[in-house]
């Protein structure tokens, strides 16, 4: 069975929008996973908590965690 860190490690593609103080990342394989920082690293920082998260209600649920 593939767990959380299986998931983890793949190589999800990311999109990033923003300009000087508002930056948005999200993983369009995961659905409504996104994040925004002040910067890029801080919204790909909050990005890596949001996967994490999304993943693992999924996965408690039972429901199907998409792949790259």
């Amino acid at each position: 069975m593939k767990d959380l860190n299986y998931y983890l490690n793949l190589q999800y593609e990311v999109k990033m929008i923003g300009a000087a103080g508002a930056w948005a990342a999200a993983i369009p394989a995961l659905p409504d996973c996104v994040a925004e920082g002040k910067t890029p690293q801080e919204a790909m920082a909050k990005l890596e908590e949001a996967k994490k998260s999304w993943i693992e209600s999924r996965l408690k649920s039972g429901q199907p965690v998409p792949e790259p």
